[in-house]
């Protein structure tokens, strides 16, 4: 491989060879081609004087793109889709004068965007699946199994890890949503001329209002589309590009947030993200296990949301029925944000598929915190043995108070119970350090967390992946 020029990252590391693939000139020039075959077989269908002869040349060549005839015209006439279509013609005599009849430029570049975004949103859904279908399984794995929860980053009332689990999720099948819906509205441009009135077909086809129409219908059919947009200028609306690069953003965030909760359990000791076993942490420090997966995943969604800006402003700075000003962004933005979605995708899956979790670490800082946690439920007891709860409730916020103090600036274990044990007001009650320690199952204080994960889990995500079986399965290999 060449080293002496520029190369994007996302050629050489981190999307799947199927999205690189998609945002390929081999994609796109066959596209181009396939859409010039689709015209011609709607206007020789509706009418116009194109024989089988001529498109079966064309679809012979469907495949074959002469790049180096295309490349050497377009030096001479500095425009991409004529010097495409002046080097097809050189593969088909026969069918040269009838390649793009009444078209423009934006017939073959807007609908073969259309149709390659939608092909990558499919592949983006199919991913989500998958790592939902991951963390799903570890949700379910870990659904009973207690910790400490945050607030603030200050330790809370505890929930399970499968729980926490469910929160990341959430945010996946959210989007999940938003995938299907855009799916949903994608339409081709069709073939609206030069400003979107269709005029050239009006003369292509005497004036039939009704075969103009046919027209967009019938390309829309053939490559594979319900139907073209309304109306439009000479391309579809540039807001199409800010939709779906908007939900690709959304990935993005929720990815985000699961990376900054790995990487901060990580710190913690209590889940780790895969780490193979000639995996190198650091340069220097050779002990280190750095939580490169989820680095590098949110590293990709700040360039992913960032990236969603792009459109935005090409949408709102189009003038009238169309500029030029929207193709070098477009060129960029939409296909790195692809590439970028997938690439964090992919992280996601290989990291969700190889979680590690340390029950005792988890079980350890747990503990450290329980006592506080407790109290409640302390004070309940000594006042059905007979205690006065004012007078109880200061007392404990005392001796927290005391035991805090002895945590953070002594370093040394929560030792709370063990003065509540001692202090004459709850001996007095009967309270003794074995009774106390009845109230530290952590069970006791995860609420519904598991039957919210099972809940969740039976009426929410399986009955998705359910439906969706034969997309799973997908393992995710990271490059570098």
């Amino acid at each position: 491989m060449a080293k002496d020029g520029y190369t994007s990252a996302f050629s050489e590391r981190y999307p799947s060879a199927e999205m690189k693939y998609l945002f390929s000139p081999e994609k796109k020039f066959r596209t181009w081609r396939k859409l010039w075959i689709a015209l011609a077989e709607a206007e020789q269908e509706l009418g116009l004087d194109i024989t089988d002869e001529q498109i079966e040349e064309l679809k012979a060549h469907a495949d074959d793109v002469n790049y180096e005839a295309a490349e050497e015209r377009e030096k001479v006439v500095r425009h991409d889709v004529m010097s495409h279509v002046y080097a097809y013609g050189l593969q088909c005599p026969a069918a040269k004068g009838i390649i793009h009849l009444g078209a423009t430029s934006c017939y073959v570049g807007d609908n073969t965007d259309v149709i390659i975004m939608t092909e990558g949103l499919r592949l983006i859904r199919k991913e989500l699946l998958n790592a939902i279908d991951k963390l799903a399984a570890f949700a379910d794995q870990y659904r009973s199994l207690p910790t400490l929860a945050f607030t603030h980053y200050q330790a809370a009332q505890p929930t399970t890890v499968g729980k926490r689990a469910t929160l990341w999720l959430n945010d996946l099948m959210l989007d999940l949503a938003d995938v299907e819906y855009v799916l949903s509205t994608m339409k081709l441009l069709g073939c609206k001329g030069t400003t979107g009135t269709q005029a050239s077909f009006m003369e292509l086809f005497n004036g039939d209002h009704e075969k103009c129409k046919a027209l967009d219908k019938k390309i829309a059919e053939k490559m594979g589309f319900d139907a073209c947009v309304p109306v439009s200028g000479q391309t579809y609306s540039r807001k199409y590009d800010s939709r779906v690069l908007a939900m690709l953003a959304g990935i993005a965030q929720s990815a985000h947030k699961f990376s900054n909760d790995i990487r901060l359990l990580q710190h913690m000791k209590e889940i780790e993200e895969p780490f193979e076993k000639t995996q190198i942490g650091s340069s220097a420090m050779a002990y280190k296990r750095n939580p490169m997966r989820s680095e590098r995943m949110a590293s990709l969604a700040n360039y992913l949301m960032s990236d969603s800006m792009n459109p935005q402003i090409t949408a709102a700075t189009q003038w009238f029925e169309r500029t030029l000003d929207d193709s070098a962004n477009r060129r960029i933005s939409v296909s790195e944000a692809f590439l970028a979605a997938d690439s964090i995708l992919q992280l996601y899956i290989n990291i969700s598929d190889g979680l590690v979790v340390y029950p005792k670490v988890i079980e350890a800082h747990l503990m450290a915190e329980l006592p506080f946690m407790a109290t409640e439920n302390i004070m309940m007891d000594a006042v059905k043995a007979g205690g006065d709860r004012q007078e109880l409730h200061e007392r404990i916020r005392e001796l927290s108070m005391e035991a805090g103090r002895v945590v953070k600036e002594e370093g040394k274990p929560n030792d709370l119970l063990d003065r509540i044990a001692a202090d004459p007001m709850f001996t007095s009650l009967g309270v003794t350090r074995d009774s106390l320690a009845s109230v530290l199952n952590p069970a006791d204080y995860v609420g519904r967390a598991p039957e919210q994960v099972t809940e969740y889990l039976n009426e929410v995500v399986r009955p998705v992946l359910d439906a969706n079986k034969d997309l799973l399965g997908e393992k995710a290999d990271i490059n570098v």
